[in-house]
């Protein structure tokens, strides 16, 4: 475990992780693309709830940070695919420690 003296850089390398996968869609969004690559229907129908506009934003946030590529095909009209990158994949083990926290955590709360 870190050590939690309150290290700024730790404290820096923290945020500028939370930075690149903040706001409530963009783990779910690339947790969908760790399947293959998607259009944008396809992960709007994913992620439930996510609206297009949101997903838009979230999508080209997750390409600024490196973590997914947009894919242009020349077609009419035009077709566009995302899919994750190798450093996106990075983060597989850090969505499965989510995933199995999420879990424990609805029991512990919710009991289910």
């Amino acid at each position: 475990m870190l050590s939690k003296g309150g290290c700024p850089k730790t404290m820096l390398s923290i945020r500028d992780a939370l930075e690149a996968v903040d706001g409530r869609w963009k783990l779910l969004i690339l947790f969908s693309l760790s399947e293959g690559p998607k259009r944008f229907k396809q992960i709007a129908r994913e992620v439930n709830g996510i609206t297009d506009k949101t997903l838009s934003k979230a999508l080209k946030s997750l390409e600024v940070n490196q973590l997914i590529i947009r894919e242009v095909f020349d077609t009419f009209p035009p077709a566009v695919q995302y899919t994750i990158t190798e450093h996106g994949m990075s983060l597989e083990k850090v969505l499965d420690e989510l995933h199995y926290w999420g879990l424990a955590h609805r029991k512990k709360i919710i009991g289910k």
